[in-house]
């Protein structure tokens, strides 16, 4: 727990001024995260004999990750030229004798959609108007999710949030981390709007917050679906205590996604 807390603190003193300045240097932190996810990805993958091109999958999470960001107008096109390559490379591969060539390409699509598409609305959030904020509200609504159900439920959970896939998980913990999430998006809107720039009544914070809770935890099931199906407790060993980067994205992909949401319903 004391590595797990040390590293945290380490992130969060690198990752905040960056994501206060914003710019090239969010984006490039962002994308060392993201490239790795998807490297640990496709390696967990490799593991349960698959072939996917690890290369040509973390470069299409790089391209996306900076043409959505910098040229939104051209993700679009980047994407499906993207997923045309690798249906050719992997099409090639069965022509030259890859019988599992087609799942392959499956796994490929699969990454390259959700790290360099799904995940990158979290980025996206940042260059929106008052993204900092917005931003800021998101990821801490994550945050106090997970440590408030780590904390009940690891003191008072009893049933299984989900047997076969987390089995640690309890609803107990997860109706923790609901209510942590919704009273923390209420908090940062009152702060936010009181002595902040950004007007945003209590009660939307709260929903983006509940919404958050109810929701992000989709995320963490799904990478958790994967290292079990790959057979790896962690996705790698980048973060200490934490695992690798693919482990710590799990809940952000979908809180950014839910962030993007709002700011369109609401900012």
């Amino acid at each position: 727990m004391l590595k797990r807390t040390v590293t945290a603190l380490a992130l969060f003193s690198i990752g905040l001024p960056l994501l206060l300045w914003g710019g090239t240097p969010f984006i490039g932190f962002m994308t060392l995260f993201y490239v790795a996810a998807g490297v640990e990805y496709v390696q967990m993958f490799h593991a349960v004999d698959s072939e996917t091109n690890v290369w040509l999958v973390a470069g299409s999470i790089f391209a996306l990750i900076w043409i959505k960001s910098l040229f939104p107008a051209y993700a679009p096109a980047l994407l499906t030229v993207s997923v045309i390559i690798l249906m050719s490379y992997h099409a090639w591969r069965y022509e030259h004798g890859r019988d599992q060539a087609a799942r392959d390409f499956g796994v490929a699509v699969a990454g390259v959609i959700y790290l360099g598409w799904v995940a990158t609305y979290l980025i996206q959030l940042r260059f929106v108007p008052l993204g900092g904020w917005w931003l800021f509200l998101v990821l801490m609504s994550v945050w106090i999710a997970d440590t408030g159900a780590y904390m009940i439920g690891s003191a008072y959970g009893k049933h299984k949030l989900s047997q076969r896939i987390s089995p640690k998980k309890s609803w107990e913990g997860y109706f923790a981390g609901v209510v942590s999430a919704a009273a923390m998006g209420g908090f940062l809107a009152f702060s936010f709007s009181r002595w902040g720039p950004m007007d945003l009544a209590i009660w939307r914070g709260a929903v983006i917050g509940l919404v958050i809770g109810i929701l992000a935890p989709i995320g963490d099931l799904g990478v958790s679906m994967i290292k079990r199906y790959a057979g790896f407790k962690d996705s790698g060993t980048a973060i200490p205590g934490h695992g690798g980067a693919f482990d710590r994205i799990d809940s952000w992909v979908i809180a950014g996604v839910i962030g993007m949401a709002f700011w369109w319903l609401w900012g």
